[in-house]
């Protein structure tokens, strides 16, 4: 499954799968269209939110980040790696362009680690260079709060947000959107 889905008001259209537990039933106007599956409330739904919950305390539980000062990803150029909040804002930002070099190594993997929110900001966008058949999925945003994508973001990897994670229009993903990182209930 590739997104647990709380509510619509926009016009959404989802390239992949949804999945929704706890919550029964989808909400919103107008309604997502999906291409892929939807899970509401089954065994598919159940099983993707008990793997969020796992990847989710793994990638919170990785050690040795490289502190980002102030949070603020936007105009960085990184290689991969392990990167997190200084907590001075404990969150991450992206103004402007962050470039993620996977450096020719198609298995690289990004890991950023935010103890409250993540934010990309109006028009900011996530670029891969340099990445050898490497795609966003080998880039993960472990959010201890929420996430937020605002207006014309362009965002590339896999958000695990604790509570929730919200998209306003024009925002694109190129990753996974799982949110309610906690267990045994969440968004």
């Amino acid at each position: 499954t590739h997104g647990l889905y709380k509510a619509n008001t926009l016009a959404t259209t989802i390239n992949g799968d949804l999945g929704l537990f706890p919550t029964a039933a989808l909400t919103g106007t107008p309604l997502p269209i999906v291409a892929g599956a939807t899970n509401v409330n089954n065994a598919a739904a159940i099983l993707a939110k008990s793997d969020l919950n796992a990847a989710y305390l793994n990638a919170k539980g990785q050690a040795g980040p490289t502190l980002i000062a102030g949070g603020a990803l936007g105009g960085l150029t990184l290689t991969h790696g392990l990167y997190k909040d200084d907590g001075a804002p404990a969150s991450l930002g992206i103004t402007g362009t962050l470039t993620l070099d996977f450096q020719g190594d198609p298995d690289a993997v990004f890991v950023f680690q935010s103890a409250s929110t993540v934010i990309a900001e109006v028009g900011s966008k996530v670029v891969l260079i340099n990445n050898a058949g490497g795609t966003g999925c080998n880039v993960y945003w472990q959010v201890g709060s929420a996430a937020t994508l605002k207006t014309s973001a362009i965002f590339v990897g896999t958000i695990l947000a604790y509570d929730d994670i919200s998209l306003q229009a024009g925002a694109t993903v190129a990753g996974r959107l799982l949110a309610g990182g906690q267990a045994p209930n969440g968004a």
